[in-house]
């Protein structure tokens, strides 16, 4: 398994191709890409990669862990495979990494996705988080992870992809980074908060915003949109949290218009 800077990645299509790098949100897992890397790979070099303290990068997270750490770990990734400059599409958290590079290292970035993301924690995502929380503390990982589509994805979906949803809670359960990494990630997107930064932010940015999203609303990335110089919004009407994965078709193409156009 090929391993950079401590940090696991994996690479698909055209090495000649313009690069895209993909970070997922609180997993931290590159498997939650699953449903848009083919799409991806036909036009683009797609670099997926698995958090630190997740998945199969390194365990130990030493210092603060904070969300413009991840952003910092994305640069070590992209020295590591003398990728200069790319696009980065973040879904949550991982968008809003890419928010810190936007703010500290903007040289590094063509262009910038965030998916369901915040400039500061809303009181509602909040109350999710701590409800998850305490799932975890009093019931155990599997609680937390049996709990966690109701926080991604639209009822519907969940019940059409009941039996998909039971088998990736047991490969999740067997790959638990443990309660306190979860509660440290927690931690870093509670703290995070750069809503007076967002005028200074001047590198090309779409915002992805799914209107019936349990656990963002969507007046956080309105917010986004408002405040960064020339953002672009664009509205998915359904497909919650995760839209990429509930409605992967429809927006790997709206997504590949974008990138392309």
């Amino acid at each position: 398994m090929p391993q950079a800077a401590g940090l696991h990645y994996e690479v698909h299509g055209d090495a000649g191709a313009p690069t895209v790098l993909l970070s997922p949100g609180l997993g931290g897992s590159a498997n939650y890409w699953a449903p848009n890397i083919a799409a991806l790979a036909q036009r683009h070099r797609v670099i997926v990669y698995d958090h630190r303290g997740t998945g199969r990068s390194a365990r130990e997270v030493p210092g603060d862990l904070t969300l413009e750490a991840i952003g910092q770990d994305m640069v070590r990734l992209m020295d590591a495979l003398d990728i200069p400059k790319t696009t980065l599409i973040g879904h949550a958290i991982g968008g809003m990494a890419g928010l810190a590079i936007a703010l500290g290292r903007p040289e590094r970035l063509e262009r910038l996705v965030v998916i369901n993301g915040w400039a500061k924690l809303d009181p509602h995502s909040a109350r999710c988080f701590d409800t998850r929380l305490a799932l975890l503390r009093d019931s155990g990982p599997r609680a937390f992870l049996h709990a966690q589509p109701l926080f991604l994805y639209p009822a519907q979906w969940i019940s059409d992809h009941h039996d998909t949803l039971q088998a990736e809670e047991e490969a999740m359960l067997a790959h638990f980074p443990g309660a306190e990494m979860v509660q440290r990630r927690i931690a870093a997107a509670r703290r995070f908060d750069i809503a007076n930064r967002l005028p200074t932010i001047h590198v090309p940015t779409l915002i992805v915003v799914s209107e019936d999203d349990m656990l963002v609303p969507p007046a956080q990335s309105e917010r986004l949109a408002a405040d960064i110089p020339d953002a672009q919004l664009a509205r998915m009407a359904t497909g919650g949290h995760a839209c990429n994965v509930t409605r992967a078709e429809h927006f790997n193409m709206w997504l590949l218009d974008w990138l392309d156009g």
